[in-house]
């Protein structure tokens, strides 16, 4: 049973991989998909609208009674990406081969429930098919790529610091922008992560001192209190990039005792600029071998010292943004994960990962875990370049996976549960016990 769950990753991340193969991209493709935002919805004069068209609906008990359709997969893209832009529409193209994968794992396995495609582009390709419903100001904000699969799918364990400069130049809206691109580098992390985030002007301090000179797993109680401490940062000063940049380096060395993922590891510098002679840094902790990548985020209109920020990252392997505005944060920060991504789509690492268990917010007191793999392109034009074209995963109930131990070996007594390699235990018997699971929810005593 439990390899079989895994198979539905698998043979959705292969049929994904062969249709790209094959696919050649066409800048000028029209094609019309069924939008999840869209479908069923008519004009004044009763025509349906541009990327609705008739999508049939029908409640559906094992979907909680929320009217699906079992036949077909739609698309979900986010507000602040273009429905029609020609990466999207060959993606959408390409991925319609993934239909008939997602009905013969359903007719396969019928305690399955979602299945999905995340691509790289922003689009979400989402089985069954449904009516995607806007929050109340009418906004789509539901970003694939953001989601916990996705991230832990797309990328090895991480170990980040995040540099932000503070000086005086950072005040108004670069400082805005600077403090969204940090809560959006954090939104990238889970508890297989460590992070820690320092501000600096002509001195550097931890936002958070007690976390001073190591790193702390990103998990959800960890990120929301960076976030709360950033939202405090005062801008004053001079800006003095090299204490800064010296200090995240040896919190990377001095990664021991399990305070780290001992991965992949990168800082993160925000700035607008930076004027020091720093490459007496860089040959001191990270030359030749160049294990810490650095990626730099040029914060502001300004681009007097686009080059020097420029220098930094692709002298240390990482990756240069420019970032003008708030709407410009979230793609230029998903970017880092694209590189981060590349030694295992170089090497087609097809790791299969389990999130930790969460409660789904559509198929309501139903805890859920997801299981999803990597699609990588296998072009040979493109091999080199290690190319993340997206993940592939399903979403599978917890009570499913706690009928998996045999009973009768468990004795009078016994009881299954799950441990997660983060630590966090899952007894049967609270699955089982629904008001037990709504106490363990809110009151946070445990976590998946």
């Amino acid at each position: 049973k439990m390899s079989s769950l895994c198979l539905c990753p698998q043979r959705l991340a292969d049929t994904a991989e062969d249709a790209d193969l094959y696919h050649e991209y066409n800048a000028s493709l029209q094609f019309d998909y069924f939008n999840a935002l869209l479908v069923n919805t008519m004009d004044e004069e009763g025509n349906f609208i541009e990327l609705g068209g008739e999508f049939p609906l029908e409640e559906n008990e094992h979907f909680n009674k929320l009217s699906v359709n079992t036949l077909m997969s739609d698309i979900q893209v986010p507000t602040n990406v273009y429905n029609k832009d020609p990466d999207i529409l060959n993606g959408v193209y390409m991925s319609e081969a993934l239909n008939d994968v997602f009905i013969s794992n359903f007719q396969k396995d019928p305690t399955l429930t979602w299945q999905y495609f995340g691509s790289s582009t922003g689009f979400f390709r989402l089985y069954p098919g449904i009516k995607w419903t806007p929050d109340s100001n009418g906004v789509v904000s539901f970003d694939c790529r953001n989601r916990n699969w996705y991230i832990q799918a797309a990328t090895s364990p991480k170990d980040i610091v995040i540099v932000v400069d503070v000086s005086g130049s950072m005040k108004g809206l670069k400082m805005t922008i600077a403090k969204h691109t940090i809560n959006t580098i954090l939104d990238t992390l889970g508890e297989n992560d460590f992070v820690n985030v320092i501000a600096y002007t002509d001195y550097v301090r931890y936002v958070e001192p007690c976390f001073k000179g190591t790193l702390v797993q990103a998990d959800l109680d960890n990120r929301e209190h960076f976030k709360l401490l950033v939202e405090e940062l005062h801008v004053k000063g001079e800006a003095k990039v090299k204490k800064a940049m010296k200090e995240s380096f040896r919190i990377l060395a001095d990664v021991t005792n399990g305070q780290g993922s001992l991965c992949n590891q990168a800082i993160m510098l925000i700035t607008d600029g930076a004027m020091e002679d720093f490459q007496s840094v860089f040959e001191e902790f990270n030359w030749p071998d160049k294990k810490v990548r650095v990626f730099t985020y040029l914060i502001g209109r300004d681009m007097t010292f686009s080059d020097n920020v420029k220098w930094i990252a692709c002298n240390n392997k990482g990756y240069y943004t420019h970032i003008s505005t708030l709407a410009d944060v979230q793609e230029n920060v998903m970017e880092y994960l694209h590189v981060l991504s590349r030694p295992m789509v170089i090497n087609h690492d097809h790791d299969i990962i389990w999130t930790e268990a969460y409660m789904d917010s559509i198929l309501i007191l139903l805890l859920m875990t997801s299981v999803a793999m990597p699609v990588f392109s296998k072009k040979k034009e493109t091999l080199s370049h290690g190319i993340l074209l997206g993940v592939v995963g399903t979403d599978i109930p917890l009570l499913e996976v706690m009928k998996l131990p045999p009973r009768y070996k468990l004795g009078a007594h016994g009881y299954a549960f799950l441990i997660t390699n983060n630590g966090y235990i899952l007894p049967s018997f609270m699955l089982k016990n629904v008001k037990l699971l709504e106490i363990l929810l809110l009151g946070e005593s445990y976590k998946s």
